[in-house]
């Protein structure tokens, strides 16, 4: 049975994973994780356009029916006139339409990393559902690592989420994005620091929406299978991934997990024999 594939630059696209996971238990998923050019937030949209291409052709060896794009900053380089012979769902409009539908006040904040953040996608997005929306976005380039360490419940990640968060308090949103999938992790610690009457929006739920939509219609062939599989491939320092990646996945479980080579031509038996 054709999987379902999902990338990110690190562990942050297994929030989505779960999601997915937990709406399609029938569906094998294969995982990418590039990890060896983490974080994504950084590069270029032109750098970050090639690992995109890069992973979704590496995945398609994989006979994939369709591809989850679990990175933001990965999301920001899609457009419509892309074609890459398989479906390919990114998290940006997914997030801005949930956020759209949760605020009360039209006011929205946005977190996310460097590229994200200077690509205005969310703050575009929000506004094709209404120009009306207020905006506010600040960069959190420290996040990511914080969360590819597993350092999730220290104080030092407490006390940095409160200095990126603090000027967003002030222009009283009601509506936080998540805008990177690595964030999710952190969300306990957000929804303390912001309080109770911030909405969190992350965009797993709704992309795990469109996805069962497309498999309805048709689009997208389903699985009448027992319980499906979840095979993980990273790029680099595949035993220090496949620790934190067992963490974050549970209480799902991790069939196989393999180091890729993106520069290779892959097999099935490069995951299924590991």
């Amino acid at each position: 049975m054709s999987p379902i594939g999902v990338f990110d630059s690190g562990v942050g696209g297994i929030t989505v994973l779960n999601a997915l996971k937990k709406t399609f238990p029938n569906e094998n998923f294969l995982y990418l994780g590039d990890t060896a050019r983490l974080p994504y937030g950084t590069k270029s949209p032109k750098t970050v356009l090639k690992y995109l291409t890069q992973n979704v052709n590496y995945l398609k060896h994989f006979d994939v029916k369709a591809i989850v794009v679990a990175c933001n900053s990965a999301s920001t380089v899609l457009s419509g006139e892309q074609n890459f012979g398989v479906p390919l769902y990114g998290v940006i409009k997914p997030g801005a339409k949930a956020a759209y539908s949760a605020t009360r006040n039209k006011r929205v904040g946005i977190l996310g990393t460097r590229t994200t953040v200077q690509s205005q996608v969310y703050v575009k997005a929000l506004r094709e559902f209404d120009s009306d929306i207020f905006t506010v976005q600040q960069a959190c380039p420290l996040l990511v690592p914080l969360v590819e360490e597993g350092w999730e419940n220290e104080e030092v990640t407490e006390r940095i989420i409160s200095k990126y968060i603090s000027p967003l308090k002030k222009h009283h949103i009601d509506t936080l994005i998540l805008g990177c999938t690595h964030y999710p992790v952190l969300k306990q610690t957000i929804q303390k620091i912001v309080g109770p009457e911030i909405k969190l929006i992350d965009s797993a739920d709704a992309i795990a929406y469109d996805l069962a939509n497309d498999i309805q219609q048709g689009f997208i062939a389903s699985s009448n299978e027992s319980e499906g599989r979840i095979d993980m491939l990273a790029t680099d320092d595949g035993d220090f991934f496949h620790k934190i990646a067992c963490k974050l996945i549970s209480p799902h479980t991790i069939n196989t997990w393999s180091m890729a080579d993106l520069r290779q031509t892959p097999t099935k038996r490069t995951y299924e024999n590991v």
